[in-house]
């Protein structure tokens, strides 16, 4: 399989990705309206920042909002500043659409997107970008090409691939991205025919897992959603295995960034889920608000909801 390196045409980022750490957990997104009044206060007060209480809680976030449109650098220089309490935190963003979905994007759209991931790289906040592609993108050799061109197009950029499709799981494609410096991205989803199975593949300096739950029924078919394939809560006794898989990815690789992303983010499971798996991992245990803990009773074992007096704070008037 030949993925050979193209030549970057857009500006290159004057900073290094962030030093590595060992290991980030965090969420998809950050702006979800079913989250207010489990993750976030049911009426946001004034001043209140959604974006930087999710930074106190863990040291990732992956923007989704990327996938569907290409932000502004002033937006992405704004999400940088918003974080800056957490010196550890950097973020992942999801490739725009355009180039793995749609394919209708060029030489403007990378132009674009590149310019918009300026200002995270050059604040050290840009751990990965995210080339996402679909269940129907199998392993032939028009995608073998397509996807070297994309990669081609962003080889100036930490760059992580996750496949959905079963094709994509030998080894000439591990060699391939790890000849690119991109990282295999291990998966969790449902055990449908020809879905990816649970890899723990680590092929560049980048370790990365992303958690999409395991609500088969409503994973495939026209009478489905987002809300509804991403509606799951996964156990303790589920994430353990995954848990296992990345201690002994950073074991093989001890200087790995590990970044482990809950993609199941129905009425904040995904925060649950982050707060859990980071905790078995790290030995973190963020202060959470108390709706949290009252949607998930289990996370009271784990955590401690923040006293009034520090809610208060967390959540002004």
């Amino acid at each position: 399989m030949n993925l050979s390196r193209g030549t970057s045409r857009s500006l290159e980022p004057s900073k290094e990705a962030p030093a590595p750490a060992p290991i980030r957990v965090g969420t998809a997104g950050w702006l979800y309206e079913d989250w207010n009044g489990v993750v976030y206060p049911a009426r946001a007060p004034r001043g209140f920042d959604r974006l930087a209480f999710q930074a106190s809680l863990f040291d990732t976030n992956e923007i989704n909002s990327t996938f569907y449109r290409i932000p502004a650098p002033r937006q992405t220089a704004d999400w940088a500043r918003r974080v800056a309490h957490n010196s550890r935190f950097a973020f992942a963003a999801k490739l725009y659409r355009g180039f793995t979905h749609e394919r209708s994007a060029g030489r403007a759209e990378e132009k674009e997107f590149a310019e918009a991931m300026r200002p995270l790289a050059e604040e050290g906040r840009l751990g990965a970008i995210l080339v996402q592609f679909p269940f129907s993108f199998r392993n032939t050799a028009e995608n073998r090409a397509h996807l070297t061109e994309v990669l081609g197009r962003f080889a100036r950029f930490p760059l992580a691939v996750e496949f959905r499709h079963e094709s994509w799981n030998g080894q000439e494609v591990l060699r391939a991205l790890e000849e690119r410096g991109a990282a295999f991205v291990n998966i969790d989803q449902p055990r449908l025919s020809g879905n990816l199975p649970e890899t723990n593949h680590t092929t560049s300096g980048i370790s990365y897992y992303r958690f999409h739950g395991r609500n088969a029924p409503k994973w495939f078919g026209p009478d489905t959603s987002n809300e509804e394939r991403y509606n799951y809560l996964y156990s303790s006794e589920e994430l353990e295995p995954w848990a296992a898989r990345i201690e002994e990815a950073t074991k093989r690789r001890p200087r790995t960034s590990v970044y482990a992303i809950l993609n199941n983010h129905f009425r904040g499971q995904a925060v649950a889920n982050a707060v859990t798996l980071q905790h078995r991992l790290t030995g973190a245990g963020p202060d959470v608000p108390p709706a949290l803990i009252h949607s998930y009773p289990a996370l009271a074992r784990i955590v401690a909801a923040r006293p009034a007096d520090a809610q208060r704070r967390l959540f002004p008037e």
